[in-house]
């Protein structure tokens, strides 16, 4: 079984190295290698790119270079063009998440797609903007839209990489269970135990059942771990012991 292509990320007439270096680990952080240029403005190699790459080398040096961006994308079968604001040319317009979750479907497909982006000063033509396939707007700031090169690429890709990330939004970052019924059943009769044993529904005993009933609504809120509740129970034992420690001794001495 062949591996599902990545998007190829394609840098129309880039201006800076550093730029071009950036994007490169932007992409390498969510794994995607396929680079492509198109008639960089200082050539190709570039020492700038190498120096912000930050050790995604591999990236720059599979680099490939194109004398048009129609050379660039010839076998490429979907295309999508990067804008910081609407073209007035009609086609496809989605958000980088809507993107993201075409491009998987896409590739896991087998289709061959890439994304085209501007250099840094005006972005893309209105000639590369025509041979996309769908436009990619991102949603910023209208009285501060502008992005850098490398801050749009990664922005694509981590919403490329998301769109495929199958981790849990939100996790224990230990294996931990949750508390069972039992253990918490046996926290609440404790900590019922010690505060009828110092007299606090003495004042309140008609309304013990419904204070004791919000203590129990509000810890299954908590949703607490079997290790949280051996927690409570050892905070309840000190400060137990701790009052017993304090207590005066009937069977000493007094004056």
């Amino acid at each position: 079984m062949t591996e599902s292509p990545m998007p190829a990320i394609i840098l129309v007439e880039p201006q800076m190295g550093e730029n071009i270096g950036a994007a490169a680990r932007a992409m390498l952080n969510f794994g995607l290698t396929d680079m492509r240029l198109v008639a960089p403005r200082d050539g190709w190699p570039n020492e700038r790119a190498t120096a912000l790459a930050s050790r995604a080398d591999m990236v720059l040096e599979n680099a490939q270079v194109f004398g048009t961006t129609e050379e660039a994308i010839a076998d490429l079968e979907l295309v999508y063009a990067t804008t910081a604001r609407p073209r007035d040319v009609i086609k496809k317009i989605a958000t980088p998440k809507a993107a993201a979750i075409e491009l998987q479907e896409k590739t896991a497909a087998g289709t061959r797609t890439g994304i085209l982006f501007g250099k840094e000063s005006v972005g893309l033509s209105r000639e590369d903007v025509t041979l996309a396939d769908t436009i990619i707007t991102v949603p910023l700031n209208p009285d501060f839209s502008s992005i850098n090169l490398a801050q749009a690429v990664l922005l694509v890709a981590y919403e490329w990489f998301q769109a495929g990330d199958e981790t849990e939004p939100v996790r224990m970052l230990r294996e931990e269970r949750p508390a069972n019924k039992a253990e918490l059943s046996h926290l609440f009769a404790r900590i019922e135990d010690e505060l009828e044993s110092r007299g606090y529904f003495d004042p309140i005993r008609s309304r013990k059942d419904v204070i004791l009933r919000n203590m129990r609504n509000m810890f299954q809120r908590f949703g607490l771990m079997e290790s949280d509740i051996r927690a409570f129970q050892g905070i309840i034992k000190g400060l137990t012991m701790a009052e017993k420690e304090e207590a005066p001794d009937d069977n000493g001495d007094h004056a």
